[in-house]
């Protein structure tokens, strides 16, 4: 799902909602939370996952080309990690999906 995907999903649920409307919504909400893990927040939406600011330490790497060392700085990456409720979810609906493949097919 892409960020316009979604700006057409919630315009299709929200009737009263223009597509203008929804992209700005979707972009508030993106940028609210790009905002929050750059501060170094943590976002936790229940239900759904949360997301983190994980470091990665610098290390010492190799150039594949050449095979020369190359130095890697720190890094700081955006982690997701999803809830239970999600994980579940997503568990039971892909096996369902499985199984009905698997029935259309043999």
């Amino acid at each position: 799902m892409t960020r316009s995907d979604l700006v057409e999903e919630l315009a299709a649920r929200f009737a009263q909602l223009t597509h203008r409307d929804a992209e700005s919504a979707v972009k508030t909400i993106l940028d609210a939370m790009g905002d929050a893990l750059v501060r170094g927040h943590r976002i936790e939406i229940r239900g759904f996952g949360s997301f983190t600011v994980n470091r990665r330490p610098p290390r010492i790497g190799r150039n594949p080309r050449s095979g020369e060392s190359v130095q890697i700085p720190e890094k700081r990456v955006p982690h997701f990690k999803p809830g239970k409720a999600l994980r579940e979810a997503v568990d039971a609906r892909t096996a369902e999906l499985d199984s009905r493949r698997r029935q259309r097919e043999g």
